[in-house]
Order: C-alpha cells, then sequence, then structure tokens
C-alpha cells in the first residue's frame, strides 16, 4: 500500500527539489526581492508567503480574469505585487494594512514596483474598512492574510461581495500548524474551514503552512 504521506506529494519535496523548482518557475526580479525580503530588513514579522506561494496567488488571480481585488493583510507589499501582476487591465488593488509603519513600507515597494496606478493601501483595521469598500464591488478575487481570529467574519464579507465564480484565497489555513489547538484563533480558523463550503466550492492546497482556495457559489 502507498503510503499516505508520499501520495500528497510531501515526501518527495526535498529541499534541493524546492530550490530548483522556485529557481525555475518563482523566481524574483528586483521589485519582488525588495518586497520579499523587507520584513527581514526592517524589522518587520517575517511571514510572507513563499516564492512560489507568491506566483500562485498571481496566476490564480490571472487565471480568474480578476480586475477588482481586495487584499486583507498589506504587509510589506509583496503579496500586493503579486496580485496587482495578475490582474487585467484596468484593474485594482485595495489592500488593508493595520499597522502604519507597515503601510509606509508597502507603499515603497509597491511604487518600486511600478504599480502604485493599481493599488490603493488603506491603513486600519479590516473592521473599519472594508464596509467602505462595498459600494466599489462586486469584486473578483479576495485574499486573506490577516488576523487568523478575524477570518470567519472577512469570508462572510468575501461571499456577500464577491461576485458569483469570484475567488477567495485564504494563507495560513492550518493556523502555523495549530489549527486543532484550544485556543480562540484555532477555533476562528476551523469555524473558517467549517463553514466556507455553504457558500464556496473550496479546497485547501497543502502548502507548508496550507493555502485555503474558494470559488463563491452563484
Amino acid at each position: 500500500m502507498a503510503d499516505k504521506t508520499s501520495r500528497t506529494g510531501v515526501a518527495y519535496a526535498t529541499p534541493a527539489i524546492l530550490e530548483l523548482v522556485e529557481r525555475v518557475h518563482a523566481a524574483h526580479d528586483p521589485a519582488l526581492e525588495r518586497a520579499y525580503r523587507s520584513p527581514e530588513l526592517r524589522d518587520m514579522p517575517t511571514i510572507s508567503l513563499a516564492p512560489s506561494e507568491g506566483k500562485l496567488v498571481q496566476l490564480l488571480t490571472q487565471l480568474s480574469g480578476a480586475k477588482r481585488a481586495v487584499e486583507i493583510g498589506t504587509l510589506a507589499g509583496y503579496s500586493a505585487v503579486h496580485i496587482a501582476r495578475g490582474l487585467g487591465e484596468g484593474g485594482m488593488l485595495d489592500t488593508l494594512e493595520i499597522d502604519p509603519r507597515h503601510a509606509e513600507i508597502a507603499r515603497a515597494n509597491i511604487e518600486a514596483a511600478g504599480l502604485s496606478d493599481r493599488v490603493r493601501v488603506h491603513i486600519g483595521s479590516a473592521a473599519e474598512i472594508l464596509p467602505s469598500l462595498v459600494a466599489r464591488g462586486p469584486f473578483d478575487l479576495v485574499f486573506l492574510d490577516a488576523d487568523k481570529a478575524g477570518y470567519p467574519e472577512y469570508s462572510i464579507w468575501a461571499a456577500d461581495n464577491l461576485r458569483s465564480g469570484g475567488v477567495l484565497i485564504a494563507d495560513n489555513a492550518y493556523y502555523f500548524g495549530a489549527l486543532l489547538a484550544d485556543d480562540p484563533s484555532a477555533r476562528a480558523m476551523r469555524r473558517f474551514h467549517e463553514e466556507l463550503p455553504a457558500r464556496f466550492a473550496s479546497v485547501c492546497a497543502p502548502t507548508p503552512d496550507g493555502l485555503v482556495i474558494a470559488i463563491r457559489k452563484p
């Protein structure tokens, strides 16, 4: 009988293989490298998407034909650059960051990538900002990479404000390996998983910390 770990592909993903495929399929240009390295260089949390995950988000944005997108959790702007590059002509990303310093760094990185004309960086909590974005919808794509306790509410907002067939992507779906823990954030993340199928066709891709990819049902 085949080993279950091997069947997921995890057993085959050696560091050397990951290094090869990342170099071939998800190599950074200077703008991406700047945004990716900013957290470690600017005393920020080093919790950005990995390069292959960032490229996956960009391709999903492109494949969905998205022009209007929302990101909750900007950090240094690495994922914002990927999403903005995947948007169709005339596209716009509204990205939300609660920390003013992080938002300032993200704006500089987005400008360095030549994407200031298609990314609006909002400073404040998602609870404060999301209601003001409703009039700009319906949206084509929503990306979650923020406080995990808020994921259930963010996914409800996404379901209410995505077009039919719109895409929801959520990082850290395994909650840093603590998804089954007994704490408020872990319980919230489990609720996010359990409630999602009611309004989305969804899957949790087995990236290192899990990446939910979901399509808004009609």
